[in-house]
């Protein structure tokens, strides 16, 4: 489970990477060809697809390492075993918050799935909410193993 779980990180991390580089390229092959008075109006939509993809992975990829900017004015106030407490219930917040965007964004697809995106029909607007469940649901694993490792270590007298 634990090889699987780091094949699904480095995925990831190559998946976000390559989407950023995409959107990149796209926008700027975009410009080029609107420069040249041949405009390539999907480079834009498909960029668009990209940059939802690619937030959600990276958002992931952030809440995992712990740099996502954050305030410790209360935790820092309060005594080892209150911070320990306050921890776990803002675990639980985000959970619960993450449950109900996999759940909204599965519901989004679902509703979604005959719409073409942006003017491709070979293209299903469903590709582009997918980005919640599936990002909700990698955030979601990152939330839960912290909230374990918390609970795991012993709580401060």
């Amino acid at each position: 489970m634990r090889r699987l779980y780091e094949y699904i990180l480095r995925l990831e991390t190559v998946l976000a990477g390559l989407f950023l580089i995409l959107m990149v390229a796209l926008i700027f092959l975009g410009g080029v060809a609107r420069m040249l008075h041949h405009p390539l109006n999907w480079t834009i939509d498909l960029a668009t697809c990209f940059f939802a993809w690619s937030c959600f992975l990276c958002a992931d990829i952030a809440w995992r390492r712990d740099a996502l900017m954050r305030i410790d004015l209360v935790p820092s106030r309060l005594s080892p075993r209150a911070a320990h407490w306050l921890a776990t219930a803002n675990y639980l917040i985000i959970s619960g918050f993450l449950i109900y965007v996999i759940y909204a964004g599965a519901w989004l697809s679902w509703v979604s799935r005959a719409r073409s995106f942006q003017g491709i029909p070979e293209i299903s607007y469903s590709w582009v909410t997918m980005s919640l469940c599936v990002g909700g649901l990698l955030l979601l694993i990152t939330t839960l193993m912290k909230l374990r490792g918390l609970l795991r270590r012993e709580i401060p007298a």
